[in-house]
């Protein structure tokens, strides 16, 4: 961590150059003593990413920035304060602390964390940063989170941990014993410290294979930012054996979409399905609730029929609030090359559900721009025929 990057005429350089070319940034000669070039286009392309991502720390003066990647690593504020919602008590031990943004959105709630970084330098910079924004009851410790709890004496409330997926499973199917640290090997010893703890993991892991890694599993949040999938979060609690508890959440600027249930409902759910064809109106689940694989409760519990068993769309004669996009269906065709050609669109935004075709492979048959006010639907209905449902977006 180089100081001298917070004197006053270097940040007024840095906040002058937001949005400036990087590239510039390297190629010309340093202006300040003791700074590099490399320097100063670090930290301007990584305030720039906080923009919008981490809006409070690109907003106050004298923040210290690590390099673009520990950015785009960390959790987002909506999501931080999101997990904040979930815990309480007294004490918090951040297992995998990083940059700090969850320890911070912690420490509005609880009185004492502990933020455990291996990074010595990423660890100075969140101490500073935790100074500036006045957080300075979270205690920094430059160690690894599972030695520092070995050697620790006393409990904590809750032990949050943010385990990184290992760099050479390179897209795999990847399972928490893949990544760093091996959470399930460690259960035992995180449950000596906290009856409570939190695992975020990227919504990449599998559900059910999650559960059967890990034990005490009371509740999973699935979260998503403006129907984006962001992160699993993991509730266990030491001695839990009752039904797993299923969150799903879509953060938007209104007011967030929920749709929570317990595993035993799904696997007991049945499903209507829209025959001879689907209703006015036509229903897409968020990314949470479809990663949830709640794809028989939704219809049943909104009184909604689906398309298909394997079509995760729905349908109602009447329009119905609803967590994930709604459309009113204008035109219902079976599909062919001649069918869709008849519809004269150049332009339209192309959905497949439990289809043949990729998007890509049927805009370029088709020669079917993206974009516009047109939504087209491909997928099999309950008969088992292939249709294109042409719809509408309602609020």
């Amino acid at each position: 961590m180089n100081k001298e990057l917070l004197k006053t005429g270097v940040q007024e350089f840095i906040i002058n150059n937001i949005g400036t070319d990087i590239v510039s940034i390297l190629l010309k000669k340093t202006i300040f003593d003791g700074i590099s070039s490399q320097e100063l286009a670090q930290q301007i392309e990584a305030k720039n990413s906080c923009r919008k991502k981490l809006p409070t720390w690109f907003n106050t003066p004298l923040i210290y920035y690590p390099k673009k990647l520990n950015i785009e690593q960390t959790s987002s504020e909506i999501t931080a304060r999101y997990k904040a919602q979930i815990i309480d008590g007294e004490s918090l031990l951040d297992l995998t602390g990083g940059f700090g943004v969850d320890s911070y959105f912690f420490s509005q709630k609880i009185e004492r964390i502990v933020h455990c970084e291996t990074n010595e330098n990423l660890s100075e910079i969140a101490t500073h940063n935790f100074k500036i924004l006045e957080a300075e009851h979270i205690k920094t410790i430059a160690t690894n989170g599972l030695d520092f709890l070995k050697q620790y004496r006393h409990d904590f409330d809750w032990i949050y941990v943010d385990p990184s997926r290992r760099n050479d499973l390179k897209g795999k199917v990847f399972l928490l014993a893949d990544c760093l640290p091996n959470i399930p090997d460690h259960l035992d010893l995180l449950f000596e410290k906290s009856s409570k703890v939190l695992i975020k993991t990227s919504p990449l892991l599998d559900i059910s294979m999650g559960i059967s890694e890990l034990k005490f599993v009371k509740e999973i949040h699935i979260v998503s930012v403006k129907n984006e999938m962001k992160e699993l979060l993991w509730v266990l609690q030491k001695g839990f054996e009752g039904e797993v508890s299923i969150k799903t959440i879509d953060l938007k600027k209104t007011s967030p979409s929920v749709f929570d249930f317990q595993l035993r409902e799904e696997k007991s759910a049945i499903s209507n399905f829209a025959m001879p064809q689907p209703g006015h109106y036509l229903y897409e689940p968020n990314t949470a609730i479809l990663k949830s694989g709640a794809f028989k409760l939704i219809g049943a519990r909104l009184q909604l029929k689906k398309l298909h068993e394997h079509t995760h769309l729905y349908t109602s004669p009447e329009p119905i609030d609803f967590p994930g996009r709604r459309f009113k269906i204008n035109q219902i065709i079976p599909y062919s090359k001649k069918t869709v050609r008849q519809l004269h669109l150049e332009k339209a935004n192309i959905t497949t559900r439990n289809f043949k075709e990729s998007v890509t492979n049927i805009r370029k048959r088709h020669k079917i721009k993206d974009g516009g006010d047109v939504y087209l639907f491909f997928c099999k209905v309950c008969d088992e025929r292939t249709m294109v449902l042409q719809c509408s977006k309602t609020p």
